[in-house]
């Protein structure tokens, strides 16, 4: 085949990849289904397993086998009803919920008097404070001092009142640290000491620093629940408590304990054609937290993996090479699902010819690093000039760039040596407002965006599949630490967490 007659055929397989893109998206489709009817993924829970069902189902909707892969074992527990409402010195229902994994309140909802942490002079003095918890909810966190976020400070505010409130706020993270160091707890191992000396539960608020937006992780008591309070409401409920009012709150927090419960990755593949043992894996995370529905984390990066395989399966059938999509489950406990996947498939990783992950949150492409991969450029360049330049414009790249050594799953790869690359996205304010938090839900996707992403992935997976050379994987010379002078490794492969929250 002539020169002319490649680039007429790869010309070809782009324009249907855009058209199939731009013309026929599925992608607010998958994005309800999997965020509004499935809806949050942590690890362990029946949504979870949904979520893997549901995907497998769709994929082989397409024509693309797929299959649940387990790789380990996890607590498993199913979130319920939360009810928060503050019922003494006035009546007003609260925006909170139970922390993932927390106990429940029982049959019966729990009534009781909120307290907050003492100003204790050590160790022994808290000890002496600890009996008068009994009976109690306990609020563990620092109240803020002010619900806006710095940027509508730095708007609105004078220069001198700006610096005024970060000058007083750090002066009350400090003295909040100093409160747990003379108690001798830290947040992680203080609900234990309370629940065991009686405690009807525990409150916290995890203020992720944007106007209503709270991070919300797992729960670190064992018997009595942990609930997470908005700022708004968490302020109120302090002040009150400060100024002798004696607030109440009846408390509904439904939960399920569901013993060990198998975890898996789904995998989808299409089949190479010509060189079916060489593969590119389109890589994102599966799994959420459960604050909200992991719209942004990280349904968005799964949703452009699955509507990329759709594409090229209707558009490009026959790859040379064999596409395996790669669901990963576990990803937000340690990269589980991946690590699982990397250490069970060794046959895979050595022969892989390309990993694109995508994570984090719902923009468009941005930047692309070589991970470290010497010679990346002149693969990874050739075929990002294949990307239309609607796509391709907004694309920085950092070649040879350095190893990722985290963050997300392409680390599992990278430290394999598997040519691995984070297509890492424009933030949409996602540290503040949607990661891990209470607002990652569907009206945060830009689909736009979204839709962007998808093509860019099916190029780009296009090109390393028709690409007659195997991609190097030679490294570059790692410089000596900045800090300490030593030189620096190549990461290594971390063992997965095969049996999680299984005390």
């Amino acid at each position: 085949m002539t020169g002319n007659l490649v680039f007429a055929q790869e010309d070809q397989v782009i324009n249907s990849i855009v058209n199939e893109a731009e013309e026929n998206s599925q992608l607010e489709h998958l994005a309800h289904e999997l965020l509004d009817v499935v809806g949050p993924r942590l690890v362990g829970t029946p949504q979870m397993n949904n979520a893997h069902n549901w995907a497998v189902d769709k994929f082989e909707s397409w024509g693309i086998s797929a299959e649940k892969q387990k790789w380990g074992e996890w607590r498993g527990w199913e979130r319920g009803i939360t009810h928060i409402d503050m019922v003494h010195p006035r009546i007003q229902s609260l925006e909170g919920r139970q922390l993932a994994w927390s106990p429940s309140t029982g049959k019966k909802p729990v009534t009781a008097e909120v307290i907050t942490l003492p100003e204790v002079t050590d160790s022994l003095s808290f000890q002496k404070w600890l009996p008068k918890v009994n009976g109690k909810f306990v609020m563990i966190s620092m109240n803020q001092p002010t619900g806006r976020p710095d940027y509508n400070w730095e708007e609105f505010a004078t220069e001198a009142s700006f610096e005024k409130m970060k000058k007083e706020r750090q002066e009350q993270e400090e003295a909040w640290r100093e409160k747990f160091r003379k108690m001798g707890y830290t947040s992680r191992t203080l609900p234990e000491a309370l629940e065991n000396a009686g405690a009807a539960g525990i409150i916290s608020s995890y203020w992720s620093r944007g106007f209503g937006a709270n991070k919300i992780f797992g729960a670190y008591s064992k018997k009595v629940p942990t609930l997470d309070l908005s700022l708004e409401d968490y302020g109120m409920l302090y002040r009150l408590v400060e100024s002798g009012n004696k607030p109440q709150i009846k408390v509904e927090a439904q939960s399920r304990e569901l013993g060990k419960v198998p975890t898996f990755n789904t995998i989808a593949e299409i089949k190479g054609t010509e060189k079916p043992e060489e593969y590119i894996i389109l890589s994102a995370h599966f799994d959420s937290w459960d604050g909200a529905t992991g719209a942004t984390d990280n349904g968005t990066g799964t949703i452009v993996m699955m509507e990329a395989a759709r594409i090229l399966k209707e558009v490009y059938p026959n790859p040379k090479r064999t596409i395996i999509v790669g669901l990963w489950g576990s990803e937000e406990q340690g990269l589980n699902g991946s690590r699982a996947f990397v250490e069970d498939h060794p046959e895979i990783v050595a022969n892989v010819q390309a990993v694109f992950n995508q994570d984090n949150g719902t923009g468009r492409v941005v930047n692309i690093s070589g991970n470290g991969f010497l010679h990346a450029y002149d693969y990874l360049g050739d075929w990002l000039e294949k990307v239309p330049d609607t796509v391709a414009d907004h694309i920085e790249t950092n070649f040879p760039g350095s190893p990722g050594r985290g963050g997300s799953d392409y680390a599992s790869f990278v430290a394999a040596g598997a040519p691995a690359f984070n297509l890492s996205a424009l933030n949409w304010s996602y540290w503040n407002y949607t990661w891990h938090t209470n607002r990652d839900t569907y009206d945060k996707i830009v689909f736009d965006d979204v839709r962007n992403n998808v093509i860019l992935t099916a190029v780009l997976t296009y090109m390393a599949s028709e690409d007659p050379e195997r991609t190097s994987r030679e490294q570059i010379k790692l410089k000596n630490h900045p800090r300490t002078g030593e030189p620096q490794q190549w990461p290594t492969p971390q063992p997965p967490t095969r049996k999680g929250g299984l005390d």
